[in-house]
């Protein structure tokens, strides 16, 4: 079989299979539970890196995972996010353009990074200490927040939900730098997450 098998790349795989159920649930109308996937992938992508490290991996299976979590954020914090603009309202031709013009800045943003991360990597082993630009990922944090602020607009609320599009996909490949967290950061960003977790179900029940 082709490919590199062993537990480094499950919860990549994780966020995936998140994302492709999250994307179902937004064009069957089922917002709430598209962004509870998009929470969910998340999730599962903070932690992938941190479990590869747990592993001596060849040079092959260090590229294969850069490749392999860049393809599935495409689907998780790129198409994801558009599909749920889709499921709120984003259907006429300009909506449309909007999403595409940020999964096309997902997607620019994370080859940027693939081409960027082998030449690093060639160079030094140390880790990453920071980024350029917003990393897609932090989409998972984003989109929930605003979406949790619906009920605050009683028409419309996909036009606010473009604009978010618009800014974040400006903010991908906008050069400045953004700290990498380190394992508090990643706390505090999984605590926000339930947070926002707890907040949609909240609204929901309401």
């Amino acid at each position: 079989m082709l490919g590199f098998y062993n537990y480094t790349v499950i919860l990549t795989y994780m966020s995936l299979f998140s994302a492709i159920f999250g994307i179902t649930f937004a064009f069957e109308g089922h917002t709430f539970w598209a962004v509870f996937c998009l929470l969910l992938s998340g999730f599962c992508d903070m932690f992938d890196g941190k479990v590869a490290k747990t592993m001596k991996r060849t040079d092959d299976e260090k590229k294969f995972g850069i490749q392999i979590d860049s393809l599935s954020d495409v689907i998780a914090f790129g198409v994801l996010p558009a599909a749920i603009g889709y499921s709120l309202g984003l259907t006429e031709w300009w909506g449309k353009i909007i999403m595409a013009t940020f999964v096309l800045a997902a997607l620019i943003r994370l080859a940027y990074f693939n081409v960027m991360e082998e030449k690093r990597q060639a160079k030094t082993s140390e880790t990453r200490k920071e980024y350029l630009g917003l990393p897609v990922t932090t989409d998972a944090l984003i989109f929930p927040l605003v979406y949790a602020f619906k009920s605050l607009f009683t028409t419309n609320f996909h036009l606010v939900y473009g604009g978010m599009l618009l800014l974040v996909a400006f903010l991908f490949l906008f050069k400045f730098k953004v700290k990498k967290p380190k394992l508090k950061g990643m706390i505090l960003m999984t605590i926000a997450g339930v947070i926002e977790l707890a907040l949609l179900i909240w609204l929901m029940t309401r």
